[in-house]
């Protein structure tokens, strides 16, 4: 009788030692398996843009020197609206873009639009209209139109739907500060505006 109950007992312990040795090998398995799962996914998560957009890498860099795009003319409610209807009739979205060529934000801001990867965008859904303001003096009138008042700060950026309407009304002098904005954040701002 003891030695049978020795054996069982012997068996008992065996029995239970392996289940808990092959329970730990499948957790210990599945542990791993979970790891190297979470770890794949957070990599993946974080290495994408959680909105969508595309993104810029080491070779997006702004040029120098940079662009002088503002030629001095004047406009007129007419002309920009003629603008606005004829980049809608193209099916894109128009832009009118205040600033002046003496303005460190606005010339980088520009720079920043001429980068391949952003430019390439801008052109497959943008028209923009650059309106010289000199020193506060011509076409500042012009954003009152659509709702802007005119006030010094400069670049401002209008950005219109496929309908005229003004999509950025309360956001227009966000550029103000371009040269402290990375140029990732400033395509962010063209790809958040942009309307199908």
């Amino acid at each position: 009788i003891i030695n049978t109950f020795y054996l069982s007992r012997s068996t008992y312990i065996l029995s239970i030692f392996a289940i808990k040795l092959l329970l730990l090998f499948l957790f210990n398995n599945m542990y791993k398996s979970l790891i190297k799962y979470l770890t794949v996914s957070y990599f993946f998560l974080f290495s994408m843009n959680i909105y969508g957009n595309i993104m810029l890498n080491e070779n997006d860099k702004l040029s120098t020197p940079l662009p002088l795009p503002y030629d001095g003319k004047i406009y007129n409610v007419k002309d920009l609206n003629n603008f606005i209807e004829k980049t809608i009739i193209q099916k894109k979205q128009p832009i009118l873009m205040f600033g002046a060529n003496w303005c460190p934000d606005c010339r980088i801001f520009a720079g920043t639009m001429n980068i391949p990867k952003i430019k390439s965008y801008i052109e497959q859904e943008f028209n923009v209209l650059y309106i010289d303001v000199k020193r506060y003096e011509i076409n500042m009138n012009l954003m009152e139109e659509y709702g802007i008042p005119a006030a010094e700060g400069i670049p401002r950026l209008l950005v219109f739907d496929k309908e005229k309407n003004l999509l950025n009304n309360s956001r227009t002098t966000e550029w103000r500060t371009a040269r402290d904005r990375s140029s990732q954040e400033i395509f962010d701002f063209f790809q958040e505006v942009t309307v199908n």
